[in-house]
């Protein structure tokens, strides 16, 4: 289970995140909508362990522990996933050495043995056919001249090989078009289990209508102002976010 309470984040003079509470719980896929500038992306950054935030109060649990005190690697090893709005490309770095980099440093976060190459092709063969992902993506080198829709399908094998008990997803559906969000959103559902928690940060319902969430939340002003089921997002898409200022100056 997330827990966020009273969670307060600056960067510089700049306050993003004001006293902000949100659970989530086991098994749950809540979204997070809001106007822009509202710092949506921000909440992300800070459960994931990207520095150069300030957090000034509150906290972060996960499953009842503290997070905020470890470093990134340590955050992945305890179940914490985030797929990046715009994943980054990197020259000269095979997709499937990234992903057993990726897989085995984790398992030594948890103290566990790394997988030989035998066991790990073999997960990494059963994940794509899950997610109906073609061996000639995984022979490029990572996210290179990968389309958008090929970007965030790459993200969600590494959701399915990495496992984790909280997964967040920093509006996965930007960019994408009508085919590609389906195709991802599969994916997404596929992996839904009793145990992993999804936390969902998007701008529109399209996504929703493909992956269904069981609570939605408006962020604005940096905190959660509204909490509702599947039906909020409908209302939202009607009326949009006028009834929601987000301050100026937030990211």
């Amino acid at each position: 289970m997330l827990e966020i309470k009273n969670l307060t984040v600056s960067i510089g003079d700049r306050k993003i995140l004001d006293g902000l509470n949100l659970t989530v719980q086991d098994g749950e896929v809540a979204a997070i909508m809001g106007p822009n500038g509202t710092g949506k992306s921000t909440l992300s950054y800070v459960i994931a362990g990207k520095p150069g935030y300030t957090v000034e109060g509150g906290e972060v649990l996960l499953d009842g522990e503290n997070i905020l005190g470890l470093g990134p690697d340590e955050r992945a090893g305890k179940g914490v996933f985030l797929a990046f709005q715009y994943p980054v490309e990197i020259p000269g770095v095979a997709t499937m050495t990234f992903l057993k980099a990726a897989l085995n440093a984790q398992r030594r976060q948890r103290g566990e043995e790394e997988l030989t190459t035998p066991v790990f092709m073999k997960k990494v063969r059963e994940a794509s056919k899950l997610l109906d992902i073609k061996d000639e993506i995984l022979r490029r080198a990572l996210n290179v001249g990968f389309s958008g829709g090929e970007k965030k399908r790459m993200d969600i094998l590494q959701m399915a090989l990495l496992e984790p008990n909280t997964a967040i997803l920093d509006e996965t559906d930007s960019g994408l078009d009508i085919d590609a969000i389906r195709i991802v959103s599969e994916g997404v559902n596929k992996l839904r289990t009793a145990k992993r928690s999804f936390l969902l940060i998007t701008h529109y319902q399209r996504l929703l209508d493909y992956i269904v969430p069981d609570t939605v939340h408006v962020m604005a002003r940096g905190k959660i102002v509204r909490t509702g089921g599947k039906d909020l997002a409908l209302e939202l898409e009607k009326n949009g976010y006028r009834d929601f200022a987000a301050t100026p100056e937030a990211a």
